[in-house]
């Protein structure tokens, strides 16, 4: 088990803070197992068993729990009447209704608690109203390539950064090497469970919200999810997704495709980034770039296309820059475009990403919006070559991997 040191370390500086603490990510990153190490780490700070109450709900033992009130009187029957409980509610949006237990647990003293869920519905709407500034949110992805590298231990780096793009970052899909059989299976186990399942409780939760569509079609679903898996890297927009849906035989409406899009960034299978103009310092509504969480989701997706290697190393950077705690935009710069500017309270970075720079019209494109950015933030281009890396004229090349790796 690889330790999870970004987000175990979150949750040990808010342990005892008055906040609840909330983990979300999609289904399979990790989530369980981070709250199974927390419990570990608070029995080496003296927490005793009897002081954690621990719910999974996607274990049947725990079923009759799914009302909230029963979850409620469960849990405050165990509290421990002299110390502090740890309350754990894992995948707590199985639970309809289950803001009011976790506000009314919140409310209590001598109870800190954690719940986790693979849904973005979860801080939104109600839950969002009546929990406003009562919580943190530890936003989880799948293993970073430094985890991935870690779990393996041993072998090249660049052979296991290919293994890595290939196969993803997701734990499971880690420990299986390079079985590509299995691999596949349990890809397609997790992509039906967060398209088919995830996509029920949607509705369950927004069967009352007259301004969402039902989303009953999961063919249409499909199809626009492999649109965008196909599409990373491309400006993409609600228009040119029904348009494509339309050239391949089913006509559909805009409205529609907006809100089959937000079915697939609900569960975090997708996540889109918006242009801004760096010149005018604004966001651009238009044509914002979308990101798949896990390359293997996206290679099971893509399993009879090709893709651009350039694009997969992109999409590895934009979450690289999440897990680095940057907000992310792509940078409009006239005509010219710069992949990503991120951002950190003051700090800004711009950075291009390439799979090579070792061919000069490579070397120049990707040099030119860098170079035309007249600011004094830091700029870097992030490539797999080795041969063009050195500073150019204040322009950091550096190799992905080492990057990656922990390399600025």
């Amino acid at each position: 088990m690889v330790l999870r040191h970004e987000y175990l370390d979150q949750l040990k500086k808010w342990k005892d803070e008055q906040v609840i603490k909330v983990v979300t990510g999609i289904r399979r990153c990790g989530k369980s197992t981070l709250l199974e190490m927390y419990r570990e780490y608070l029995k080496t700070q003296g927490v005793e068993e009897e002081q954690i109450i621990s719910v999974n709900f996607e274990e049947l033992e725990y079923e009759e729990l799914l009302d909230y009130k029963v979850l409620y009187n469960y849990v405050k029957e165990r509290l421990h009447e002299t110390k502090t409980t740890y309350v754990f509610l894992d995948e707590i949006q199985q639970v309809e209704n289950f803001q009011k237990a976790v506000d009314s647990l919140y409310v209590k003293k001598n109870v800190d608690v954690y719940i986790t869920g693979s849904n973005a519905y979860l801080l939104s709407g109600e839950l969002a109203t009546l929990l406003s500034g009562r919580y943190v949110e530890i936003k989880m992805l799948p293993l970073s390539f430094s985890e991935f590298f870690e779990l393996k231990r041993s072998g090249d780096k660049d052979v296991l950064f290919a293994e890595y793009m290939k196969n993803g970052g997701l734990p499971y899909v880690a420990k299986l090497g390079n079985d590509s059989e299995k691999i596949d299976v349990y890809l397609e186990g997790i992509y039906n469970t967060i398209i088919i399942k995830d996509i029920e409780e949607r509705q369950k939760r927004k069967e009352n919200d007259s301004n969402k569509r039902k989303i009953t079609d999961i063919a249409l679903l499909k199809n626009i999810s492999k649109f965008l898996a196909s599409s990373i890297g491309s400006p993409v927009s609600i228009k040119s997704i029904a348009d494509y849906v339309t050239s391949s035989g089913r006509k559909v409406s805009q409205n529609t495709v907006d809100d089959y899009v937000e079915a697939l960034t609900e569960p975090y299978i997708f996540y889109p980034a918006e242009r801004f103009d760096i010149l005018g310092k604004q966001l651009l509504k238009k044509n914002q770039k979308m990101y798949i969480v896990d390359l293997g989701l996206r290679r099971h997706l893509l399993a009879r296309e090709r893709y651009d290697l350039g694009f997969s190393l992109e999409n590895i950077i934009y979450f690289e820059l999440l897990r680095r705690g940057y907000n992310i935009n792509i940078g409009k710069l006239g005509a010219a475009e710069v992949d990503f500017v991120a951002r950190k309270g003051d700090d800004i970075h711009y950075y291009q990403v390439t799979a090579s720079m070792v061919e000069e019209s490579t070397f120049e494109r990707e040099m030119m919006p860098l170079r035309s950015i007249s600011d004094n933030y830091s700029k870097t281009v992030i490539t797999l070559d080795r041969f063009t890396l050195g500073n150019y004229d204040g322009i950091n090349v550096v190799n992905a991997v080492d990057w990656l790796l922990g390399g600025k």
